[in-house]
């Protein structure tokens, strides 16, 4: 079995690469050839790993989180090459959703198995698989990632508490297969599955193979109401307030000024872009 395994050092400040030798040695135990890819950059890594599946490895292995999975779907989606992935990271959202978390990923690796999941492209030329969010969300991620303390997860709390001082509902343009949607809301996600964020689950109905992509919409809310209903979206309880809105669709275009949209929890640039669903573009060992 030939792997490529994708490596981001930075993942949990650096913390994950204690992990990294112990994985590899059970890989190459199990009868694996492994080659490790660690890039000087994300521009860097993702030349690497498009290097690599060009070769036609047996899987691009992506070690770390929701972050690099992001990075290595940009180079197997579409591809015959399927993605293993080894939940490393602060994140690993799209790992849960195929209930890799729960188990043992070097075994799902070795055995080779894949399921066929569905993914997406934002924009013209990039692809996710999980979640792109756009709104309160959004920009706490551009305060988050302007901060250089705290490390770790606790800066997002800063930035949220931050943001929702100055913030106020933005005004959305959605075309959802076609039909026009005209309103102001806090935030609007498209999901190809469920969570993002280290397990909220703003869009709980979605599945990673159903062909479509879920669309909520937390409408014009107070500040008090909005934190009160966001609460709750760990465990998906926002889905029954009366100003969240959830759709399906196949494709998305998400408009409104001065917004700019993260994909599996990575930069991917100002509003307007269009969210397309792509059915089986991606094979993913389970």
């Amino acid at each position: 079995m030939d792997l490529a395994l994708l490596v981001n050092p930075a993942a949990r400040g650096g913390r994950t690469l204690r992990l990294l030798e112990p994985v590899v040695r059970r890989l190459r135990t199990g009868g694996a050839d492994v080659s490790v890819i660690v890039g000087d950059g994300p521009a860097d890594a993702l030349e690497r790993a498009c290097t690599a599946v060009a070769e036609r490895p047996d899987a691009l292995v992506a070690f770390g989180g929701d972050g690099l999975v992001h990075l290595a779907v940009q180079a197997v989606a579409g591809s015959e090459v399927p993605l293993g992935i080894v939940p490393a990271g602060t994140g690993n959202d799209f790992a849960a959703a195929l209930g890799l978390t729960a188990r043992d990923p070097v075994r799902a690796i070795l055995r080779g198995r894949t399921r066929t999941v569905d993914a997406a492209r934002v924009g013209p030329d990039e692809w996710f698989a999980s979640v792109v969010c756009c709104g309160f969300d959004s920009r706490v991620n551009e305060r988050a990632n302007a901060l250089t303390w705290p490390p770790g997860m606790a800066k997002y709390l800063v930035a949220a508490v931050g943001e929702l001082r100055s913030f106020r509902p933005l005004p959305f343009r959605l075309t959802v297969d076609g039909q026009v949607i005209e309103q102001e809301a806090m935030l609007v996600a498209v999901g190809n599955t469920a969570s993002y964020g280290g397990g909220m689950r703003i869009c709980p109905s979605a599945e990673p193979d159903d062909g479509l992509l879920d669309v909520t919409i937390l409408g014009a809310v107070g500040k008090g109401a909005f934190v009160r209903s966001f609460a709750g979206v760990y465990r998906g309880r926002h889905a029954g307030h009366p100003a969240v809105t959830m759709l399906k669709a196949r494709s998305v275009t998400l408009e409104a000024p001065d917004v700019v949209a993260y994909a599996d929890g990575e930069r991917v640039g100002p509003l307007p872009l269009t969210c397309t669903v792509s059915p089986g573009a991606l094979r993913v060992l389970v």
